[in-house]
């Protein structure tokens, strides 16, 4: 495969996760904000939603403020916003059209297909209603795409930089997410384990489709320690970054023997994996959480590099 295909192919199914991600970061935080105000307290979940995006820097260089109006249309339609909703499909769209042939038509039907009707969103939706309903459908599109390429590639080359696509950005997506609400949403002086808390981790939960999985594996309230766990190092969780690199390390391993050499990916790859899979929750808590995620989320930026540099470069 050349490598501009394979490099198409990866950044689609990145592109696509992407605006998944936004979708259900923008839908946790409307969430939140609809909470009674006992509940929500002093924080500004707006704020939280644009630093879990990444990409505060570009946000507060436009705006003042982070409030509703701007985070949504800055993190759902600003064309200026090279990550944003809109920008993210769009660019799916093209990559999926520059290799065309490389995907099956039911593939190319669903990326094509989202971009079409994103036309109808040129305004942005006026209500919260039309909003969320936006938002879903963002989702669905993503399910769309992933059942797709699931149910109809075949298990070649094109799949497998399909696949490390989605699990890198998904692991990256994880860790940010969970970063955000240990350090930012919730304010200094609220307890923890109040009633704040427990509401903004089972809104975090939700955004990752996980809440209902917690319940299955700890069958406990929610504890932060436990969500941690279930979302970094249960390989059974299909976003938990314990998961993601399972799957990095299978796909690297079977392009490398698809390839006939091995490289600085593969070795990246199973260098995180072992280290999640020897890693307990409680060693992440002592030695500093966001000090893990913070190198997690390097180490997660270097593969990539590395898969760039070995294959699609």
């Amino acid at each position: 495969m050349l490598s501009r295909t394979a490099d198409n192919i990866y950044w689609v199914a990145r592109y696509v996760e992407r605006a998944d991600y936004l979708a259900r970061i923008l839908e946790v935080t409307l969430r939140l904000t609809a909470l009674p105000l006992a509940y929500v307290g002093s924080t500004n979940e707006w704020e939280s939603a644009v630093a879990t995006a990444g990409c505060g820097k570009a946000f507060h260089a436009r705006y003042r403020e982070a409030s509703e109006d701007s985070v949504k249309e800055f993190l759902a339609f600003a064309p200026s916003n090279p990550s944003s909703i809109r920008n993210c499909i769009e660019l799916a769209r093209t990559n999926a059209r520059a290799v065309r042939t490389a995907l099956t038509s039911e593939m190319w039907d669903v990326i094509n297909g989202a971009w079409l009707e994103l036309k109808r969103f040129d305004n942005a939706p006026g209500s919260r209603e039309e909003f969320v309903r936006f938002l879903r459908w963002v989702q669905e599109t993503s399910l769309r795409f992933d059942g797709s390429a699931y149910r109809t590639m075949l298990r070649s080359d094109a799949y497998w930089f399909f696949r490390l696509g989605v699990n890198i950005e998904r692991a990256d997506n994880t860790a940010r997410i969970l970063d955000t609400k240990y350090h930012l949403l919730l304010p200094a002086h609220t307890h923890v384990g109040g009633p704040l808390d427990y509401y903004q981790w089972a809104a975090i939960l939700r955004s990752v489709s996980a809440l209902t999985s917690y319940h299955w594996v700890y069958r406990e309230s929610l504890k932060p320690w436990l969500i941690a766990d279930l979302l970094m190092l249960n390989p059974k969780m299909p976003r938990s970054l314990a998961s993601c690199y399972d799957n990095l390390v299978r796909y690297c391993d079977d392009i490398a023997e698809a390839y006939g050499r091995q490289g600085p990916a593969q070795r990246k790859a199973r260098g995180i994996r072992t280290r999640l899979s020897n890693l307990k929750i409680d060693e992440v808590f002592q030695n500093g959480l966001h000090e893990f995620i913070t190198e997690f989320i390097s180490d997660n930026n270097e593969l990539g590099g590395a898969i760039s540099r070995q294959y699609l470069m």
